[in-house]
């Protein structure tokens, strides 16, 4: 990791080949969403699974640009560890780094069914990206599940 690279509070999990970034304020579901990715891959082939899921970072995370990409690592106090809800921290397999691919920002005040072909990207370290807006209240994993399956029309 590059010195200095910024810690964000956000999660992310490496599902294929790039990184969904999961924002949001405390107590959102980034931790939940992170679970629910990981758990969605190791459900067997068929409807609703992921061929691989695995978690980068819970919580904190360091993010840095490397040839136009960004990258995302965890933070070293937290590395393979995750928080599930009614169990406290668990530890779990995780990837060191991983290329992002998709922002999720939960309880998006600009979440709408809709949504606004300007909300659709965002740039993070010089780095412009795809973005899901998840409003508060809406189920976060199927919105997903959907962008990381379908193109837009």
């Amino acid at each position: 990791m590059t010195a200095g690279a910024p810690t964000i509070h956000a999660s992310a999990v490496l599902v294929g080949a790039k990184a969904v970034l999961i924002r949001g304020p405390s107590g959102a579901g980034k931790s939940r969403l992170a679970y629910d990715l990981i758990r969605t891959a190791a459900q067997p082939t068929g409807i609703g699974a992921l061929p691989f899921a695995r978690l980068v970072g819970d919580d904190r995370v360091h993010v840095e640009t490397h040839s136009g990409r960004l990258l995302v690592r965890p933070a070293a106090a937290l590395a393979g560890r995750l928080e599930v809800h009614g169990l406290g921290i668990r530890q779990i397999a995780y990837e060191p780094v991983a290329v992002v691919g998709l922002v999720v920002d939960l309880a998006a005040a600009d979440g709408a069914r809709l949504p606004d072909p300007q909300a659709e990207t965002t740039l993070i370290s010089g780095v412009t990206l795809p973005r899901l807006e998840v409003a508060a209240g809406m189920q976060a994993l199927p919105l997903v599940l959907a962008s990381l399956r379908t193109n837009p029309d």
